[in-house]
Order: C-alpha cells, then sequence, then structure tokens
C-alpha cells in the first residue's frame, strides 16, 4: 500500500537555517532516502517552497476565490512530502522514525493513499 507521508515543521525555523545547516540535514536525510530506494519503496519526493509562495483558491466562493498565501491556521506549515510503498501503517511509521531521527523539531502525517498515478511528468 502507498502511504503519504506529510513533513510538517515551522516554516520561520527552517528557512532560518544556514545553508550548513541545511545542507547537513539533506545528508542525513539522504543516508535514509537511498536506502528506501534501493529497497524499493520510496516513491516521489518533493520539498516545498515557502508558503510565502503559495496561491489558494478558495472553492466556498461562487466564483472561486483565488487568495496569495496559504491561509492555513497552523502553527506548522506543510513543507514536503515523501510517498512510500509499505506493507502496513506499522512499516510507515518505522520510516517515519528514521527520518524523524534525521531531521528532528516537527511533525509527520502518515496518511494511506487512496489513488496513485505515477503522471509521467518528470522535472
Amino acid at each position: 500500500m502507498f502511504y503519504a507521508l506529510l513533513c510538517y515543521h515551522q516554516e520561520d525555523v527552517v528557512c532560518a537555517w544556514t545553508r550548513e545547516e541545511d545542507d547537513a540535514v539533506m545528508q542525513k536525510l539522504a543516508v535514509v532516502q537511498e536506502r528506501l530506494a534501493r529497497d524499493g519503496k520510496l516513491g516521489p519526493v518533493a520539498r516545498l517552497l515557502p508558503t510565502t509562495a503559495a496561491t489558494t483558491l478558495r472553492k466556498d466562493q461562487d466564483p472561486p476565490l483565488v487568495l496569495d498565501g496559504p491561509f492555513a491556521e497552523t502553527k506548522e506549515q506543510l513543507l514536503g512530502f515523501y510517498i512510500l510503498d509499505c506493507a502496513d501503517l506499522e512499516e510507515a511509521l518505522g520510516i517515519a522514525r528514521e527520518l524523524g531521527a534525521a531531521n528532528p523539531g516537527g511533525s509527520y502525517e502518515i496518511r494511506p493513499v487512496g489513488l496513485f498515478m505515477d503522471g509521467g511528468a518528470r522535472p
């Protein structure tokens, strides 16, 4: 089953990291990611740009309203995600714990994916 591992953290904290601090975290995460890729567990991974680059479409308006910004009422922001191919929730939790050890702070939301389509788009 596919699981989405949604990465939440305080954006102001992460954006304040020096280049060296950011590179160190990314190197620790890369160790886990490389193993997951070798094991055939790792799907798409994305690091999102800051919420200041976001646009929100308010669907509850007629016509829908487009606004600059994320407008989320949360302390932590969604900063990225992984798509994992795991046997069950326990395996996904184990991977989340391993990634969390490499990147402390924030939280991971683990959610089963009901539909996965590769889409074929590549950067």
